[in-house]
């Protein structure tokens, strides 16, 4: 992984040099400042936003009139959930040769991270033999204590240091045949989870493979980037991966749908500018249009907007870097953080017609064990945890049926009926197996946690250590 890293650096060091050069088919692929359209010439959607939490329009089709996303990072269900009761998990992985690889227990925390890219994915997966992961190696962005373990992406974490997490698995719906959509890292997992998709414009031929790299500096992504920030591409039908785009991109995502049907949403992240996590600020008609209103910082906003009465519809909440479970930059207040968000609307108006969905962004090169479907070059990528927390969603229950990030835009289509992203969307399922409108709403239990930390609290950074 290193030496691939040093020669895709290697590679964009000479492409940084003659960016005015670089096209993609015919045409310069990037954004404009200002404007609304890509260099493909992609129109900003005539639609009229619906800012800052304004009520719906039409009535949402269940009992649920609030969707809530909560974002983690970078956890597989056999690494985050392992020997969650009913979940298909394991404690010992394939390796080459037909050889058995127990998985050990790892701290939430770590010094180290692994590669989770494209080409990390296709190493892990090694043409469907899931045997590959023995090939993956730690890497330390700084000082590595305490040195990861032989094999660590044979890991678990113990369910001692997740127990909220475990608390909401168990009383409400578990998925463990959740998929990433996209075989690759946070960026484009960002984006195919407000749009179903990754692609640089509406043709949709070719979809951001990896996180960008920058000139200098942090990881960083969207159209706020530094000037010369190139991110690889992938044409997911022919596998071509020789092209390259600045990370502003312009094509229909779910913000949109949601306008056009009058449906409020809001997008809480830690602060504005280029991450590669923040999924809005890398939309072109979304970052320099009126509906970038609607991103909210800091991410503990939605707190307030709970207890004051002014929740949207639709809401996405990003954590901080120290809160995401990212390994290499958690603090380990992930749990407690996502706790608090589900506390704070259990105990409010909010609770007798909300669903919560708790989703991992991407693997985070951890083993998992389950193969996954491949629609085609770059999808679907490994298991992620999937938690739907709700009064009506089933209690104690584990969803078997295969859902991808799709599945979470088809799932609010539905609910407020509004027209189809068209993506990735249009094949996934609903995720209604997860829920029985016909059961009597649970009450809400709070959840026991801590508060996050001060630090983590505060936390502006950007997970530069991505891989």
């Amino acid at each position: 992984m290193k030496s691939l890293s040093r020669h895709l650096h290697a590679k964009l060091g000479f492409i940084f040099e003659n960016v005015t050069t670089l096209f993609v088919g015919t045409s310069l692929v990037g954004c404009a400042g200002g404007g609304g359209a890509t260099g493909k010439g992609v129109a900003v959607p005539e639609t009229k936003p619906v800012v800052l939490g304004a009520a719906v329009s039409r009535t949402a089709r269940t009992p649920i009139a609030h969707v809530i996303f909560v974002i983690q990072e970078n956890r597989s269900v056999d690494n985050l959930f392992n020997g969650l009761p009913g979940a298909d998990t394991v404690l010992n992985g394939k390796a080459p040769n037909g050889r058995k690889i127990d998985l050990q227990p790892v701290s939430l925390v770590t010094g180290w991270d692994l590669s989770h890219s494209h080409a990390a994915f296709e190493s892990d997966y090694r043409r469907g033999l899931m045997d590959g992961f023995i090939e993956a190696k730690a890497t330390c962005n700084g000082p590595c204590a305490p040195l990861p373990p032989p094999n660590p992406a044979y890991s678990y974490v113990p369910k001692g240091e997740t127990r909220p997490y475990w608390t909401m698995a168990t009383t409400y719906a578990f998925a463990d045949r959740m998929f990433q959509t996209n075989a690759g890292p946070s960026f484009p997992a960002h984006e195919y989870l407000i749009s179903g998709t990754a692609a640089t414009d509406s043709t949709g031929t070719y979809e951001a493979m990896d996180n960008p790299i920058a000139p200098s500096g942090p990881k960083v992504a969207g159209c706020d980037s530094p000037s010369g920030t190139l991110v690889q591409l992938i044409d997911p039908v022919t596998n071509d991966q020789s092209k390259f785009a600045y990370p502003c991109f312009d094509h229909r995502t779910l913000f949109d749908a949601l306008d056009e049907s009058g449906v409020g949403w809001r997008y809480y992240q830690q602060n504005l500018g280029a991450n590669l996590w923040f999924g809005p600020d890398s939309i072109s008609h979304i970052r320099f249009g009126p509906d970038y209103a609607n991103v909210a910082t800091p991410s503990t906003a939605i707190l307030s907007d709970v207890s004051s009465g002014k929740l949207a519809a639709v809401s996405w909440v990003i954590p901080t870097a120290a809160e995401s479970d990212h390994p290499a930059v958690t603090d380990g207040s992930g749990p407690d953080w996502v706790a608090q968000v589900v506390n704070a609307v259990g105990g409010s108006q909010y609770w007798t017609n909300t669903a919560i969905f708790v989703v991992w962004d991407d693997w985070g090169g951890f083993y998992d064990h389950v193969t996954p479907q491949q629609f085609n070059n770059y999808e679907l990528g490994f298991r992620v945890p999937l938690i739907a927390i709700s009064p009506y969603a089933r209690t104690g229950y584990v969803s078997h049926v295969q859902h991808e990030f799709g599945s979470l835009l088809k799932f609010t289509e539905k609910n407020f009926g509004t027209a189809s992203v068209g993506y990735t969307d249009r094949r996934a399922d609903d995720l209604s197996d997860m829920f029985d409108y016909a059961q009597a709403p649970t009450s809400f239990t709070p959840i026991r946690a801590a508060l996050p930390s001060a630090r983590a609290s505060s936390d502006t950074r950007s997970p530069d250590t991505d891989e």
